[in-house]
């Protein structure tokens, strides 16, 4: 039912989320007789942010963050399209679960889950399909003590080297993640998983956090924006000297698999790495709010939620029940949901997003009745499948199919 790797829409109607009138009644009739919360993935929207991410790349293969949408049958379309191969979980005990439907699971994240480990190391299949990531020898100390390498399979091991800027002027910029900083630090770490029974040192992976992840196109902020984009120019020109001299280092040691880079917000800058040979993306499929503030690619909102008004609490003020569903990273304004249609409307800022209700503003406001319906966008791509069971997938302005979360499926990885 789900088919990705068809063609974008073409013709005058390519972008209907372009007639944001045309676009959200057509959501809101195809939910009309679904309970609200009602959260709508459109797949014409879906096409559209899919083939610009592969037009994007380049050519550059793209490995699907599965943290950017946690729905499985999302992933299992993706894995279908030219150009997609691969997927980059967030917990080993996810990797685990994915691998019986994708034989390609990078975990991109160090794990101390015991028993997951146990699982992997116990299952030849499992372990020929999942790749978990290091940033230290003490990690490898932790695998080797729940199951010694005479009494396991081999397991398969990426490197996770920091991709982060060090500016004279401006200090670190990035993220605090992997201690490997330098390519004699790497190569250190992967002579030693090279030098161990029971390890096969098969990628590596740099995460440039600070290209990827920040918008340098944030409406109202033309100062900030200019210097974002001189700072992550600068960062990307050091990183590609870096990450070449840290590949050519660990290519002495092991016959590299794959060298990871990258994320929606830094697409092209991490295709042009010529020692780059996949990307990580998936925030850009369905397109969280976030991602409406870069200079160099347009999504279309292909996520969204339905609520109910529910009250009027008085003159140009409605209320809709739930809503306060604020995203990850730092505490602000760009973390709370964006009401996305009827437009005229804001959040209190004495109330904000609330976890039971939520009261609104502005002069759209006072056209709502109860059983009428906000839309409103997350933050962040991934996030709201935490929330919800399921997604309607909508297709010409009818719901045609059901597609569960991994919450609906009854996963909570993290």
């Amino acid at each position: 039912m789900l088919d990705l790797a068809a063609g974008a829409i073409a013709g005058p109607d390519a972008e209907p989320w372009l007639n944001p009138d045309a676009y959200w009644a057509s959501l809101t009739g195809a939910v009309a007789g679904i309970p609200a919360p009602a959260a709508v993935l459109e797949l014409n929207a879906l096409r559209w942010n899919t083939h610009d991410l592969v037009r994007r790349a380049a050519g550059v293969p793209l490995r699907i963050a599965s943290k950017s949408l946690r729905v499985r049958g999302v992933l299992q379309s993706l894995q279908q399209v030219p150009g997609i191969s691969g997927i980059l979980a967030f917990t080993l005990a996810e990797a685990l679960w994915l691998a019986r439907d994708f034989d390609d699971v990078v975990v991109g994240y160090p794990t101390a889950d015991r028993e997951a480990l146990r699982r992997l190391a116990g299952d030849e299949l499992l372990a020929s399909r999942v790749t978990l990531m290091v940033d230290g020898e003490e990690q490898l100390d932790l695998i080797d003590a729940v199951l010694p390498p005479a009494s396991r399979c081999t397991l398969r091991i990426c490197l996770d080297a920091d991709a982060s800027w060090r500016s004279r002027l401006l200090g670190f910029i990035g993220t605090r993640r992997s201690p490997l900083q330098t390519p004699a630090q790497v190569a250190e770490l992967g002579r030693a998983v090279a030098s161990r029974p029971g390890f096969r040192l098969v990628g590596l992976m740099m995460y440039e956090a600070q290209v990827a992840g920040v918008g340098n196109a944030v409406p109202g902020a033309a100062v900030r924006n200019r210097l974002m984009r001189l700072v992550q120019n600068r960062s990307m020109a050091e990183l590609t000297a870096r990450r070449g001299r840290i590949v050519q280092a660990l290519g002495e040691l092991a016959n590299l698999e794959f060298v990871n880079g990258g994320g929606t917000g830094s697409v092209e800058a991490t295709a042009a790495d010529p020692a780059v040979t996949e990307i990580t993306a998936g925030s850009g499929i369905f397109a969280g709010h976030l991602f409406n503030n870069y200079r160099s690619f347009s999504p279309a909102p292909a996520a969204a939620v339905a609520l109910d008004v529910v009250r009027r609490p008085g003159p140009g003020f409605t209320t809709v029940l739930g809503g306060g569903w604020i995203a990850s990273g730092p505490p602000g304004s760009s973390r709370v949901p964006q009401i996305a249609w009827p437009r005229g409307l804001r959040l209190l800022p004495r109330e904000g997003a609330g976890e039971v209700q939520t009261p609104l503003a502005g002069p759209a406001a006072g056209g709502l009745r109860p059983g009428d319906r906000v839309w409103l966008r997350h933050a962040k791509s991934g996030e709201l499948s935490e929330r919800v069971n399921e997604f309607h997938l909508v297709r010409d302005g009818q719901v045609a199919a059901v597609l569960p979360t991994y919450r609906g499926e009854g996963k909570a990885f993290l």
